[in-house]
């Protein structure tokens, strides 16, 4: 299995190399996928193979055992995220004053033979001696480490940890979604609904979770939803979904940079071929292309199953770009960043309102008259009419939105059900558009251009998350698209609770009665 050199150096652990009392010290960290190591072959410091009778090893908090026993067994497992010690013994120790050179060649299952050189510098006794967050480099998440961390904060702050560190789940589940972990947020959570949604995933009655700390928000999102269900329910289509990950390659001039894009086209296949290597679920479905001055910015798209993909897609794309630049020669590539910023992570930008980022999820509805009359107490035709020239007021203002307050949904629903609450960065874009009917009703749709949601991984396995995820049946694979609908079905009930109180001018009451005014 072909592993990029550039991707192969990430193996070892910056800062690692350390000078002690037997020797010399340098880690390395699986981040490519589980193996097995088969047989260490050779260590090197600064260019010189060292003995591998004085070289021994450590898997996480396992016993140490020398590399000639280690290569005597049938295999070691080497788990994702499994840090190896490597310790040489009586080697001199190094200076503080120059970058050292460590190689390190090894034999491991599914990769074969793999060899990386690294530099790094020692790190001075000083910086040894500053104070730092209390830390397990092999179990981060056990109850001791958690206790020292917790005493560590009061004894920083003066403050005392209650609530903080009152917490009903197993902290080692927590590995890869929060460093330093000490506790949990509290966030109170209402429910709306039920909605009815008419998805093509969701289909029926759903009770929706909404964490937030604004009064009249669940209040809202509720009367909207009833008055949705009074015209037979919300319509939702997801019709586009990509993820992105936008590196750019540097040449010496504009001539090698569109070079570059015409021999990326062709070898398409080949590129999507090294992308999916590092992932059962990642799909490369094409790559846009952008030249500016001497910079070829490419946009990977890909598809992320469940989900939300940005470190699936980053990974795949860093595995891609590897074997781009280990095979393209015919000009000099002198510089290369995984991330331009043209993928426009935690971002909102125009480019994703157009070429979308996540889920592009259509909701509409047409609201009968009377319900309107009778429910929000406002005439169709009133909505219409400040809807346009609200549509003013959003061009004047170059806002990402023409709706009201759809954030406000999304985020809700992301605080309760584990999504990645940054994306709501991408995912606030919004694009309402209302038009009468010939009978005097209300059409109503809201486009969300780029709605990065996930139904698996990231924080969606936790306790309270989970179980809000449950609560509409939307935990786990083949669900993500579920769940899109019924966000958009929520973010259309808020714009429509808050369109009516705005336009019958219910707006400051509500908050009078419900809300933070009071």
């Amino acid at each position: 299995m072909f592993v990029p050199s550039i991707l192969l150096k990430q193996l070892y652990t910056r800062g690692s190399l350390t000078n002690n009392e037997q020797g010399i010290h340098f880690s390395i960290k699986n981040r490519l996928k589980d193996s097995v190591i088969k047989k260490i072959t050779a260590v090197r410091i600064n260019g010189s193979q060292v003995p591998l009778s004085s070289v021994s090893v450590r898997f996480g908090k396992n016993e140490e055992v020398s590399v000639e026993e280690l290569n005597k067994q049938n295999g070691t497992e080497f788990p994702l995220r499994t840090v190896v010690h490597i310790h040489i013994d009586g080697h001199p120790n190094l200076t503080h004053d120059k970058k050292q050179v460590v190689g390190l060649s090894f034999e491991a299952t599914p990769f074969g033979s793999l060899k990386f050189e690294v530099e790094d510098v020692i790190a001075s006794e000083g910086e040894h001696k500053i104070t730092r967050i209390p830390r397990d480099e092999d179990d981060d998440y056990c109850d001791e480490i958690i206790k020292e961390r917790q005493k560590y904060f009061e004894d920083f702050s003066g403050a005392s940890i209650n609530h903080v560190a009152k917490y009903s789940i197993d902290p080692h589940e927590l590995r890869g979604n929060i460093e330093n972990f000490i506790g949990v947020a509290q966030v109170p959570i209402g429910v709306a609904g039920p909605v009815v949604v008419n998805g093509e995933y969701a289909k029926g009655e759903f009770l929706v979770p909404l964490a937030t700390t604004e009064g009249t928000l669940v209040a809202s999102y509720n009367r909207g939803m009833k008055l949705m269900n009074m015209s037979g329910g919300v319509k939702s289509t997801v019709v586009d979904d990509a993820m992105q990950r936008a590196p750019v390659f540097v040449f010496e001039d504009a001539r090698g940079a569109r070079d570059f894009v015409a021999w990326i086209k062709e070898n398409f296949a080949h590129i999507k071929e090294e992308a999916e290597a590092t992932s059962s679920v990642a799909k490369l479905t094409y790559i846009d292309h952008f030249l500016s001055n001497k910079f070829a910015f490419l946009r990977f798209n890909f598809k992320t199953g469940d989900a939300a993909g940005q470190n699936m897609v980053g990974r795949a794309t860093f595995a891609a770009s590897g074997w781009i630049l280990d095979n393209y020669k015919k000009h000099k590539v002198t510089d290369f960043y995984l991330e331009s910023n043209f993928a426009t992570d935690k971002k909102a930008s125009q480019i994703n309102i157009m070429r979308t980022r996540g889920k592009r999820v259509i909701s509409e509805i047409t609201l009968k008259r009377e319900h309107l009359l009778n429910v929000m107490r406002v005439d169709p035709k009133q909505i219409d009419y400040h809807g346009r020239v609200a549509a003013v007021g959003s061009f004047l203002s170059g806002v990402n939105n023409t709706g009201l307050h759809s954030p406000n949904g999304i985020t809700a629903m992301f605080i309760a059900t584990g999504q990645d609450v940054a994306n709501v960065s991408e995912s606030s874009a919004g694009i309402l558009y209302s038009e009468l009917t010939d009978e005097g009703d209300l059409y109503l749709s809201i486009t969300i251009p780029s709605l990065i949601v996930a139904t698996h991984g990231g924080g969606t396995g936790i306790g309270t998350q989970r179980e809000c995820l449950e609560l509409m049946d939307c935990y786990g694979r083949d669900k993500v698209l579920k769940f899109a609908e019924i966000v958009g079905a929520v973010v259309l009930a808020g714009e429509i609770s808050l369109a009516s109180a705005i336009s019958s001018s219910d707006w400051v009451s509500s908050h009078e009665q419900y809300g933070r005014n009071r």
